[in-house]
């Protein structure tokens, strides 16, 4: 869904609040039509969903930094793709950015508190799309649309567009849990202008919640390969499945409860569902990666018209700046910011033999100075050129074409094989998904693993090379214990040069101040008071 100019409609400008800010909820409307005259044309509901979805990719209703839908010292670092990636991907040894925003330094170390801005950017961020999903799932409802009367065929299309709705919430959710994990559980069923905060939640209630939601909505959405014109982009029950098993993957970290043989179960699901790996890995970060059989839900952006500072636009033009790069060649303008550490590149012990292996390796790969763009070697994952070279539909080269993949395949084959080693599944099927990744990546069976090699530390180390700089990193090393602590260190974390051990408590960041100081009901994450 290459979304075109979406629609201002009231609904998407009304500003139901932030979870507990319950002041915000008594907002007046910007505009001066209502919710009521937006859900009475049952063709306004296409493009109230559409906004949903482009609530993951772009900043507000105008798209390219204008009109944001919440306020930050950068609306670029407003838009939710971004400011969860930074907290996904910035405090790991994957990557270190050189800018001096307020903040930065502090994620890049492994330094975080209550009153980080990107802390606060994207729980704001993520509780803005809640409210708004809320706001659709209450206006589509069988009760809603039988009191509008709408015909049998207008239900049909709006049951669907309610189970993808509830799907935003429950990917959102998702989010909050593994960044934030006990938060406020607001659902439609609190209206606009509730007085009372919510109340918080723990992990377990929240899991459960997500869970129940995704199980009941699955009948409701597309087949996997229904019409891709119409459904790339969208939730489908694959789309499901995946959040699904990334939640049973991570139940030990979040509930204390493994769930590896209920993984199993969907990523079956998902591998049998006719997506297929990309022959050629690069082609999944190029400008025509929709054309891609290996991704199952991808953020779309479009140099033309669906244009964010977040996203791709952000990670092609923060990966590339100075000399030794070619912005033609990526058509992309330099940012100079973001680059990877020295521990990570030792992950490719192969790196000229992996073709998953696109960084600048002419620079120093010591980073002595965080702020020097120069020091630590940026990657060229992201290419805004199509498979036939030819240049992105932005003139300016600002803005991105290239969607971002945020499942995929490979992602699914390295799942399985780490759900195997850990003692479900099949260790004989985990080790042939893992080898079709050695294949593509090497050209040869050169670099095979037999059922020995099927360990945790090969299988992190794998989805490493293969899923680098795509939002996964802090996730994983998080539930392979190596996130905090001292057992593994790279260089900046704890905020020294060399790294050293950091606290358990920086595995979940912490609620924001500004939603403590108006929820009397949340109680602090440990270890930030």
């Amino acid at each position: 869904m290459k979304l075109n100019k979406i629609k201002l409609i009231a609904l998407l400008a009304i500003s139901v609040g932030l979870t507990a800010c319950m002041d915000e909820l008594n907002r007046t409307p910007r505009y001066e039509i209502s919710t009521e005259d937006v859900f009475k044309d049952p063709n306004n509901y296409i493009n109230a969903l559409a906004k949903l979805y482009g609530g993951l990719t772009i900043e507000g209703n105008d798209g390219g930094g204008g009109n944001v839908d919440i306020s930050a010292f950068d609306n670029g670092a407003s838009t939710y793709s971004r400011a969860w990636w930074i907290l996904q991907q910035l405090p790991t040894d994957e990557s270190i950015v050189a800018w001096n925003d307020p903040g930065l330094r502090d994620m890049n170390t492994m330094n975080f508190n209550s009153l980080n801005p990107f802390v606060e950017i994207t729980y704001n961020r993520i509780f803005f799309q809640i409210a708004l999903i809320n706001e659709f799932i209450r206006n589509s409802t069988e009760a809603s649309l039988s009191e509008r009367g709408f015909s049998d065929a207008d239900k049909t299309k709006i049951r669907q567009f309610h189970a993808e709705a509830r799907f935003l919430r429950a990917l959102s959710y998702w989010h909050a849990i593994d960044l934030y994990g006990n938060v406020p559980l607001i659902k439609d069923d609190l209206l606009p202008g509730t007085k009372t905060p919510p109340a918080q939640a723990n992990r377990q209630e929240l899991f459960n919640f997500v869970e129940s939601e995704l199980l009941a909505i699955i009948p409701e959405l597309a087949d996997p390969q229904a019409d891709r014109t119409t459904y790339y982009a969208r939730a489908n029950k694959a789309v499901a499945w995946m959040v699904l098993a990334k939640l049973y993957l991570n139940a030990e970290v979040y509930t204390g409860t493994p769930r590896y043989a209920d993984c199993i179960t969907y990523l079956n699901q998902i591998i049998n569902a006719g997506y297929a790996l990309e022959p050629n890995y690069r082609h999944n970060f190029f400008a025509d990666n929709h054309t891609s059989s290996e991704i199952i839900f991808a953020l779309p952006y479009d140099g033309q018209r669906t244009r964010s500072f977040g996203g791709t636009t952000f990670l092609m033009n923060a990966c590339i700046g100075g000399s030794g790069i070619s912005t033609t060649q990526q058509w992309a303008n330099g940012w100079s910011g973001i680059r990877t550490r020295r521990e990570f590149v030792n992950v490719f012990p192969d790196s000229t033999l992996d073709n998953r292996f696109i960084f600048l390796t002419t620079r120093n790969r010591n980073i002595a100075n965080i702020q020097s763009f120069t020091q630590g070697w940026p990657t060229l994952k992201w290419r805004n050129r199509t498979r036939g070279d030819q240049p992105g539909s932005d003139p300016t080269r600002t803005f991105s074409d290239i969607d971002f993949p945020m499942f995929r395949l490979a992602d699914a084959y390295l799942m399985y094989a780490e759900c195997a080693a850990r003692g479900a599944g099949s260790v004989a099927q985990g080790v042939t998904y893992f080898n079709l990744l050695r294949e593509r990546a090497y050209g040869n069976t050169s670099q095979n693993i037999t059922a020995a090699g099927l360990t945790l530390p090969n299988i992190l180390n794998e989805r490493a090379r293969e899923l680098y700089f795509e939002g996964h990193r802090r996730t994983d090393l998080i539930r392979f214990g190596l996130f905090t602590g001292g057992a593994y260190v790279w260089q900046w974390k704890g905020n020294v040069i060399d790294g050293q051990a950091t606290s358990d408590h920086f595995r979940l960041y912490p609620l924001p101040l500004s939603d403590l100081a108006v929820n009397t009901n949340l109680v602090q994450n440990p270890g930030y008071n």
